[in-house]
């Protein structure tokens, strides 16, 4: 990527809007609010059982919104480590522990800095959770 440039990330879940996964700026990397949503549209952590009933797993959500994020600042040749600030919204708050439980498995005290809210909701009603990232990556 160059000092300042905009990418969609091939195999990624198409925005829902007119923006991009992610901007360059400088030595800083934004990636876009990101979901569990795969490139089929599908939701990592939403499954239907055999009686039609949906089940929503956080810690599946957050697992699979953090590996998104991976693979986006990977495109840019960033890492999960060049991470510098996370902002994270769930729909529900009663979720925070299993999130917190799953984003410790990714990051620790020396992450990145981090800000947890409740939303009323996303853009689908099988999101529980949206992540957006700032990473710090020098260009070369």
């Amino acid at each position: 990527m160059t000092a300042t440039e905009s990418k969609i990330v091939e195999g990624k879940a198409a925005p829902r809007g007119k923006y991009p996964h992610i901007k360059r700026a400088g030595d800083f990397i934004f990636v876009s609010g990101t979901s569990a949503r795969r490139a089929d549209n599908t939701i990592a952590g939403a499954e239907l059982d055999s009686l039609g009933k949906m089940h929503l797993d956080i810690r599946t959500q957050t697992r699979a919104v953090i590996e998104n994020i991976r693979d986006i600042l990977n495109a840019a040749g960033a890492q999960l480590q060049d991470v510098v600030e996370i902002s994270t919204y769930l729909v529900n708050i009663n979720n925070f522990d299993g999130y917190n439980e799953v984003y410790g498995e990714f990051f620790g005290y020396d992450g990145p800095a981090r800000t947890t809210v409740a939303v009323r909701e996303l853009p689908h009603p099988h999101l529980l959770i949206e992540i957006k990232a700032i990473a710090y990556k020098p260009l070369p």
